[in-house]
């Protein structure tokens, strides 16, 4: 085992609402009137701020017991390299945690809730004061790991992306995504506003959502769904594709329109459009694929899995 002097343990903050609205009116005080002007209530903003603060000094000294602590704001993680050891911490809601786990490849992850009376936190079981406790445990091998299934973009250019929730590939803005999707051998061009392919970890979310309206209108016209549970689990060995409002024309089909990809199997969307088409994952539009006319899409399970420490 490595020593505390050359073990390093990468701390993942965010900046708090009040930062970025300080970021965005210069001081304080003009972010206060932004604020107040619009009705909503600024001590709640401070209040998260503090709390926040405080979080990331107790966690910084639990920590620093074990290694040397790294602090890594979120906006930097795409440019992050991190070490196969490094132990990484991450403080912030679920999707700091979903975000983070993208750019890893093996590193074991410890989610903890900075302010639990706020955040219900589904991937953070950890309080600040745990780590005291939960960090020696995992440095020795004790604690329980959990892995998560991704999802990869691999492009016909050579880029990729990955994706711990869902992966969208579609329009940037209010248009019609319009492709060819080749599942199984079977292929179809589509007009519709984008696919979303989910993961385990991502299909309580965007996919869930997509199901209940698909459920909600057939009842509406009197018609029976079929039962189907769309959450499945983290670790497992298939992803989930939905087509989002696929429109029926002459020149285009709504025959695949949900369905999984299971182990070595892909599918394949070839762009026909000719701007505005990318790929994002988890939610983050910022972080994106261009996906324009002559680009392919090849939608598969990741070659690595998010590890999180229980």
């Amino acid at each position: 085992m490595a020593s505390s002097e050359d073990r390093k343990i990468i701390l993942i903050v965010r900046q708090t609402r009040l930062d970025e609205l300080i970021a965005r009116f210069n001081t304080v005080q003009q972010a206060q009137f932004y604020v107040e002007h619009l009705g909503a209530n600024f001590g709640d903003y401070v209040r998260e701020q503090q709390q926040y603060r405080a979080a990331v000094l107790e966690a910084e000294q639990g920590l620093r017991p074990f290694g040397r602590v790294q602090k890594v704001d979120r906006r930097y993680l795409g440019n992050f390299i991190f070490g196969d050891d490094d132990l990484v911490v991450v403080l912030g809601q679920d999707g700091l945690v979903a975000n983070t786990l993208k750019y890893l490849d093996g590193q074991h992850v410890l989610g903890v809730n900075p302010d639990a009376a706020r955040w219900d936190g589904v991937l953070l079981p950890f309080r600040p004061g745990d780590l005291h406790k939960v960090v020696p445990e995992e440095l020795a091998g004790r604690r329980r790991l959990s892995a998560v299934t991704m999802a990869r973009a691999t492009l016909n250019t050579g880029a990729s992306l990955y994706a711990v929730n869902d992966l969208f590939i579609g329009p940037r803005s209010h248009v019609s995504a319009r492709y060819e999707l080749n599942v199984g051998g079977m292929r179809e061009r589509q007009s519709s506003s984008g696919i979303i392919v989910s993961t385990g970890m991502g299909s309580t979310g965007w996919l869930s959502s997509l199901y209940a309206g698909w459920t909600g209108a057939a009842l509406a016209f009197g018609i029976e769904p079929p039962p189907f549970d769309p959450k499945f689990a983290w670790d497992a060995g298939f992803l989930q594709y939905f087509v989002r409002e696929p429109f029926p024309s002459r020149t285009t089909g709504t025959s695949l329109v949900a369905g999984r990809i299971d182990e070595r199997a892909s599918i394949v969307i070839a762009s026909e459009m000719a701007e505005h088409g990318v790929i994002f994952s988890d939610g983050i539009e910022a972080d994106f694929l261009e996906f324009n006319a002559g680009t392919r899409a090849t939608i598969a399970i990741a070659d690595r899995q998010g590890i999180l420490v229980t």
